[in-house]
């Protein structure tokens, strides 16, 4: 039992266990009993499994006063709430990637469930990384804020209409020269064994939702280089990091079949973030201008509620009578065919 109270990471290897139980038990749960087999997600029941998720988002954050502390508590609340938030554009992404691949909806959920697999573990380098790093070197959090305060600005002043070119990104380029490829959808296999065209032996072919998983990951990564740093902005606790960082990610694949057809209506939400990011970062430099021992934590929560509660409700006026901006990826009337 005393293995159980060694300290890992800061914090007694019991509470990391706890934590992963957790999360291994919504995954069988979501995949074994509330998502058994293909099908579509329907908008009402992407919200109400979103609600389940920030539910227990939330009342892990009452597991964490308990056995933290209250301060503790509320820099996890801040964290989860600014990973959902900066999340937001990940979801515009992976919409854009399921439709240019043509994934049918009742496939999408099964991608994005083995795609949180990879985020838990890619999410889980990158903290440890990154805490690491900010023990033996103090100053890389001013790297961190910096970056912060640079990628808010150019969020302030970029255009509304930048999208990713998924066609031609590299590694599309480069998976697609380097595996092969079926012309179209397998059902919902991620690899299948065909007669090679030129040979007629077997060979292991990948699909095209292959693909859609693989960019899917690589675009949690992307966006994870502003969470990361943003969340460690807030608090070095590499546990606060990893436990706030995990249950938005979980709670934001199930949103994501609500969300993606109403993003039109957040149009404005990234002026909100920019702010947000510019003052994550700023926090680190008046802590020390001000001989502060931390920011308070009760500050952080405050402003983070207050910033995003403006964006939200500016976006939802200024874009009031606004039609959606066309159906999901493998809805009735999408016809976007896949691009090979």
């Amino acid at each position: 039992m005393d293995l159980l109270f060694i300290a890992f990471l800061g914090k007694p290897l019991w509470l990391w266990l706890t934590f992963l139980s957790v999360v291994l038990f919504l995954l069988v749960l979501d995949l074994g009993v509330l998502n058994k087999g293909d099908h579509e997600i329907g908008v009402a029941k992407s919200l109400k499994l979103s609600a389940f998720y920030i539910t227990l988002g939330v009342l892990y954050a009452g597991f964490i006063w308990w056995q933290i502390g209250a301060d503790e508590a509320k820099l996890y609340l801040t964290a989860f709430v600014v990973e959902k938030s900066l999340a937001m554009d990940n979801v515009f992404v992976i919409a854009m990637i399921f439709g240019f691949f043509a994934i049918p909806r009742k496939y999408q959920h099964r991608a994005l469930f083995w795609g949180i697999l990879g985020v838990i573990l890619l999410r889980g380098l990158m903290i440890g990384f990154g805490a690491a790093l900010v023990n033996s070197y103090h100053w890389v959090l001013y790297i961190f804020a910096a970056f912060l305060i640079f990628t808010g600005i150019k969020m302030l002043f970029s255009k509304s209409d930048d999208e990713p070119d998924i066609a031609n990104n590299p590694l599309l380029k480069f998976l697609r020269k380097r595996l092969r490829v079926t012309d179209d959808l397998r059902g919902h296999n991620f690899v299948v064994r065909e007669p090679d065209p030129r040979t007629g032996k077997l060979k292991l072919f990948a699909t095209p939702l292959l693909l859609a998983l693989i960019m899917v990951e690589i675009a949690d990564v992307i966006f994870a280089v502003d969470s990361v740093p943003a969340v460690f902005a807030l608090t070095s606790d590499p546990y606060i990091v990893f436990t706030s960082n995990i249950f938005a990610i979980l709670g934001l694949r199930a949103l994501y079949f609500a969300l993606a057809a109403i993003l039109h209506r957040f149009t404005y939400l990234k002026y909100a973030l920019a702010v947000l990011l510019i003052f994550i970062g700023s926090k680190v430099f008046i802590v020390d201008l001000m001989g502060w021992e931390k920011f308070p934590a009760s500050v952080s929560l405050g402003l983070t509620f207050v910033i995003l509660t403006v964006g939200v409700m500016v976006s939802l006026w200024k874009t009031r009578g606004q039609p959606a901006h066309g159906t999901l990826p493998g809805e009735p009337g999408d016809e976007h065919p896949a691009r090979h």
